[in-house]
């Protein structure tokens, strides 16, 4: 009896201890996130600035969809996720699998050179492809001298090739970092399991559709969700690359929020809606994915 006693007294200790470290960061996640988001959706439905705030129920959410400008972020948006995100996660698939090869020279070097895009600074990444698709820049020397190009071309003119910029920008900054994640994954793989597959005469192809592909499907799914909230959430490739332009051809939600938070005339209210939109959006598309990828019992 004594002993049941001590033992709750100590379980009772350790709960206590724990949550005695938890509460300080509770407290901080409380204060900097939860309230701001419950402040924020409040917000989204009033208008004005400042104290002179008024309630204005669902104006700010239908005005949305009548919001030609933000409509085209929209679009923006959902065109570099259905056209970015497949590439970026079977190039960083791909990449992982040769990487994992034990018979591999300089592994490490190869993986340190693809991982270090991820590493530089989102404004720096942008202002350098920025540079190197300008007129007189490095993409547009290169195709002149190989007889592809007489002048030199305006890519972040032409509505398409500014999208076309943006996707290979995001695929050159974030390919290494799912590639880690798969990396990590491919560790956990005994690769006698590959062996076995070779000797039973499976090619490298079959190996990778019926080995990794399966045994990585929940590292797979975490990169997609991942990838969708980011490119949902996409800001600095918009901001510093092309500046939205040309003609809204490039401009994000996150972008259009920031314009009319403190480049426009601010209309807090409006914006905080939108900001919950791409939230709605995000939390939509990871529960899809998340019902159609997982298929544990």
């Amino acid at each position: 009896m004594n002993q049941s006693k001590k033992k709750m007294k100590l379980d009772r200790r350790h709960n206590l201890v724990g949550w005695a470290f938890l509460t300080p960061a509770v407290i901080l996640i409380v204060i900097m996130s939860f309230i701001p988001m419950v402040k924020a959706l409040l917000l989204s439905f009033q208008t004005g600035i400042g104290n002179k705030l008024k309630w204005a129920g669902t104006l700010n959410y239908v005005r949305m969809f009548q919001d030609t400008v933000f409509m085209q972020a929209l679009k923006n948006n959902f065109v570099y996720l259905i056209i970015q995100v497949p590439i970026m996660l079977v190039f960083a698939l791909v990449l992982a699998s040769m990487l994992n090869n034990k018979n591999l020279r300089f592994k490490g070097l190869f993986r340190t050179a693809i991982f270090l895009p991820c590493a530089t600074s989102l404004v720096s990444y942008a202002i350098i492809f920025r540079s190197l698709f300008a007129v007189d820049g490095f993409i547009n020397m290169i195709l002149i001298k190989l007889g592809i190009l007489e002048t030199g071309y305006n890519f972040l003119v032409n509505p398409t090739s500014a999208r076309i910029v943006v996707i290979l920008a995001l695929i050159w900054r974030w390919t290494g970092y799912n590639m880690v994640f798969y990396l990590s994954g491919l560790q956990n793989i005994e690769y006698s399991v590959y062996e076995a597959a070779k000797i039973d005469g499976a090619s490298v192809f079959q190996s990778f559709w019926r080995i990794t592909v399966p045994l990585l499907k929940p590292t797979i799914l975490l990169t997609a969700i991942m990838s969708t909230n980011g490119t949902l959430q996409l800001f600095d490739e918009s901001v510093n690359l092309t500046k939205g332009g040309p003609a809204n051809a490039t401009l994000t939600m996150s972008h259009y929020i920031y314009n009319t938070s403190f480049k426009y005339v601010p209309n807090f209210g409006y914006s905080a809606a939108m900001s919950y939109l791409i939230l709605i959006l995000v939390a939509v598309l990871a529960f899809i994915q998340l019902k159609v990828g997982d298929k544990r019992d």
